[in-house]
């Protein structure tokens, strides 16, 4: 898949599929929300129902995903071309993290699939997903 394919999800939901039991990936999610203060973004952990169809859907694997996925505006995003498009659309100065999209592609994901390879070793392993608080809940899809 490529990044900005369309997809059949609305264009007003943004929606994040996360490996839920990743250290890096849950810190991912917090970070999101705490600086979306505009609740852009919904979640869906990859291993809830939701999250692995997603996947599946765009042709990622549920059970090694080694790529990011973002389904926004009607597209799927996906790797650091997700990524750069999350911290842009937090807004403000976070839009400014757009110049990232001047580094080759190639060279962005290289770097991020050898994180995305690693990251249980570098960062850990939770035994269960990411539990959001009660207020938060409402922007999780599982």
């Amino acid at each position: 898949m490529t990044a900005g394919q369309t997809v059949g999800r609305s264009a007003a939901e943004a929606v994040i599929v996360f490996d839920g039991v990743c250290a890096l990936c849950s810190r991912w999610v917090r970070f999101l929300l705490r600086f979306d203060t505009r609740g852009r973004y919904r979640f869906a952990a990859m291993q809830g129902a939701q999250g692995r169809a997603l996947l599946q859907a765009h042709g990622l694997d549920p059970e090694d995903p080694t790529s990011f996925l973002l389904l926004d505006a009607g597209r799927a995003w996906t790797d650091t071309d997700a990524i750069i498009r999350v911290l842009t659309g937090l807004g403000g100065a976070w839009r400014l993290l757009g110049v990232l999209r001047w580094v080759p592609r190639g060279l962005r994901d290289h770097a991020y699939r050898a994180l995305a390879r690693n990251r249980y070793r570098w960062f850990g392993r939770h035994d269960t997903c990411f539990l959001p608080t009660p207020e938060q809940a409402v922007r999780f899809l599982d």
